[in-house]
């Protein structure tokens, strides 16, 4: 049953969406002269709106590749996102700042062998620089002034923080040379106060900080292949709203939202639904895989992206193997443009 489906619908899908890029295609990215790949794989992103929701998993960067074969031997089946973070720790620990070339290499390879790649940075204060601790840094704070000159052209702050931007610039452009699109969340969870960048409102916070980064990835930097994804976390006690940190139509091409405590509520997909205004939505991070009944009474998620290992998630096992087994998701086997039958994954000495 679930098998010729699933073949009914992708052969749909693909004649949909072949024919949409033939005609010179409907959905752009915000990013002017975006890549042929990125506006590709935007485009599969509308098709999928409201039918079916791409699974994946998030790996670390002191394990690359490895939680992936977990994930096979648990379902029978690979994620169709494969997320990885640019980190910010010393090297050699979990988030170690010497892995960011193998992060970049890795993508590239993963992505030749039709996976989809998201990728985002637990950005250093810049105030500061690299390696440093997460909850010294990463959850630490910068007074008002700090902020002000972070802000502000010119400053030192400012200068740094440019610094720090274009090192991690630096990767995502040998990403653009070797076409790979990037669904890029930056400053993640700024609804929240656990992060420097956190609980910024009015037009010279969170949304000055994002439109700034945009600016220098893409008009400075000539990135092109990035799909910027807005990446909140779901509204709760102590978590302002999404709209009050959304920098804009003109620089958000997803809205995706964080699910750890709240249980996929309705209120949390309804309200950013209503907030993205046709835009696509996704989950960029899931403490566990969504139920299937949430899928189905959700349909608009475009994809999931589970944290923690894929054994259990970030809050234990629960029906793993059955959500990547329905109807409503597609894994990496299901991808239209998909010809590998089993990826590899390399078992890397770590340095």
């Amino acid at each position: 049953m679930r098998q010729g489906f699933i073949v009914y619908i992708l052969i749909f899908i693909t004649i949909f969406y072949t024919s949409s890029l033939k005609a010179g295609g409907s959905v752009q990215p915000v990013t002017p002269n975006a890549s042929p790949e990125a506006v590709e794989l935007l485009e599969f992103i509308y098709t999928i709106s409201g039918s079916h929701t791409l699974t994946g998993q998030h790996c670390v960067p002191l394990l690359g590749s490895l939680r992936l074969p977990g994930i096979q031997k648990m379902t029978g089946k690979y994620p169709a996102v494969f997320g990885q973070d640019f980190g910010f720790s010393e090297p050699g620990t979990w988030d170690g700042i010497n892995y960011r070339q193998q992060i970049v290499d890795e993508a590239i390879k993963r992505y030749n062998e039709g996976f989809i790649i998201t990728l985002m940075w637990h950005a250093v204060r810049p105030i500061e620089d690299e390696p440093v601790d997460f909850h010294h840094s990463i959850q630490g704070k910068l007074t008002n002034k700090q902020w002000q000159d972070l802000i502000t052209p010119g400053t030192e702050i400012n200068e740094k923080w440019k610094s720090q931007v274009d090192v991690i610039a630096f990767f995502l452009k040998q990403l653009k040379y070797a076409g790979v699109p990037v669904l890029w969340r930056p400053y993640h969870e700024m609804n929240g106060d656990w992060f420097w960048w956190g609980k910024k409102k009015g037009e010279e916070g969170y949304k000055k900080l994002y439109r700034m980064l945009y600016d220098r990835l893409v008009n400075f930097h000539g990135l092109n292949n990035l799909i910027w994804v807005f990446n909140a976390n779901e509204v709760k006690v102590g978590v302002d709203s999404y709209e009050e940190y959304y920098p804009g139509d003109d620089v958000v091409d997803i809205l995706a939202t964080d699910v750890y405590t709240e249980g996929f509520n309705r209120m949390n997909y309804d309200q950013l639904l209503e907030l993205a205004k046709g835009k696509p939505i996704a989950l960029g991070e899931v403490g566990s895989v969504p139920p299937i009944d949430t899928l189905r009474n959700q349909p608009r998620w475009t994809w999931f992206m589970v944290w923690g290992d894929g054994g259990g998630g970030f809050m234990g096992f629960q029906n793993f193997g059955t959500v990547y087994d329905s109807d409503e998701t597609l894994t990496y086997d299901e991808l239209p443009w998909v010809t590998i039958k089993e990826p590899k994954v390399h078992y890397p000495i770590l340095k």
